[in-house]
């Protein structure tokens, strides 16, 4: 029986976050003992039982990284990791450090057996932070630099490949893990009935109102979308997507139910899930769509899509910033039949065998 620590920024909606709780509850799963330690102390989640959860500070936990802080912050998880091993009676044999803010205090800490995942691009990530000045620009890239001798998860092929050709990061060590999925679970929460779901036709995206996400490309891609069906939006901040959407002139065409804990029963409902972003990690929505039977468009962005949609499914990725192309993408996949059993992703990206890769990381 391992025993494990998973260090996260925070518990708040997000695919690092899920990602994150879905492989906790699969090693719980397998016996074995597993902390999520947060350095916030916020939780959108209803956190599986059996896994034990642990906040480090009890705010937002947003400067504690910065230069002014970093060393009482460092001192503090040291003081956690002890007192918890101490108390456990054993070490954690695996620490898996996840977001900017955890990774800048376990690189300067003296934990061992620290494996950082890479949940997004680095390159992309950096061109963003560029537009919001120099000062955010040099917080980003001194963060990712902080991960060079360090040994690394990418969340997709594209990802590794990235981070091993880049000049940013120089790691001991990268190797990709895919994210774990919970087929079952999934499918088996698609069905639950939700009286808020419409009976008309729609289709559905799902991520947080974010740059990244391009709801400006996705609003752009429907409004050319000739047939009668309802844009579904999961996400964080409704009333601001409104507004976007009264640009574009989709507004009464728009479903806006916010933030779900289940988006699965959402998307099984779904004519198609499209994904309009600029930049993934994986994709998880894609595959999430996928397990449940709904068909998906997406944008060809860096990275994931491209690994999660093959053989035909890869008539469904589009370049991405462009709304006709997406838009026709859309108009196609409505009226095709695809089988998406036979999606080869699948198979690979199992709770069980992902678990398994990740624990014989384990010292």
């Amino acid at each position: 029986m391992k025993n494990i620590a998973i260090v996260i920024d925070g518990l708040t909606g997000g695919g690092a976050e899920r990602v994150m709780i879905s492989l906790a509850t699969e090693m719980v799963a397998q016996e074995h003992t597993v902390t999520i330690l947060s350095l916030s102390n916020r939780c959108d989640y209803a956190i599986p039982e059996g896994i034990n959860v642990c906040y480090l500070f009890d705010h937002k936990a947003s400067k504690v990284d910065r230069f002014w802080q970093v060393k009482a912050s460092v001192a503090k998880l040291q003081a956690w990791f002890a007192d918890a091993e101490q108390q456990q009676g054993k070490p954690f044999e695996l620490v898996l450090s996840n977001l900017d803010r955890s990774n800048n205090l376990l690189a300067k800490s003296r934990i061992r057996s620290v494996y950082y995942i890479v949940h997004n691009s680095v390159e992309e990530e950096l061109q963003r932070q560029k537009k919001l000045g120099p000062l955010a620009y040099w917080y980003l890239l001194k963060s990712k630099k902080n991960l060079s001798g360090k040994n690394l998860i990418a969340v997709s092929k594209g990802i590794e490949q990235e981070v091993s050709q880049g000049t940013v990061i120089s790691p001991k060590n990268i190797m990709t893990i895919y994210n774990p999925f919970d087929i079952e679970d999934i499918q088996k929460k698609s069905l639950i009935e939700n009286s808020a779901i419409p009976n008309e036709p729609y289709i559905i995206h799902v991520g947080r109102l974010a740059r990244q996400k391009r709801h400006d490309i996705l609003f752009a891609a429907f409004a050319q979308v000739s047939q009668k069906v309802k844009l579904v939006l999961l996400c964080n901040k409704p009333g601001k997507a409104l507004k976007l959407a009264e640009k574009y002139g989709i507004a009464d065409r728009l479903i806006l139910p916010g933030f779900q804990t289940n988006a699965y029963n959402w998307i099984k409902q779904a004519q198609a899930l499209v994904l309009s972003s600029d930049y993934e990690g994986f994709g998880n929505v894609l595959l999430e769509a996928i397990a449940v039977n709904t068909k998906v468009v997406s944008t060809a962005c860096p990275h994931g899509p491209d690994e999660i949609l093959t053989g035909p499914l890869s008539d469904y990725l589009v370049p991405r910033r462009d709304p006709k192309a997406l838009a026709l993408a859309i108009e196609r996949v409505l009226i095709s039949e695809l089988d998406l059993a036979e999606a080869d992703i699948i198979g690979k990206v199992t709770a069980s065998k992902i678990a398994q890769q990740y624990l014989s990381l384990a010292k």
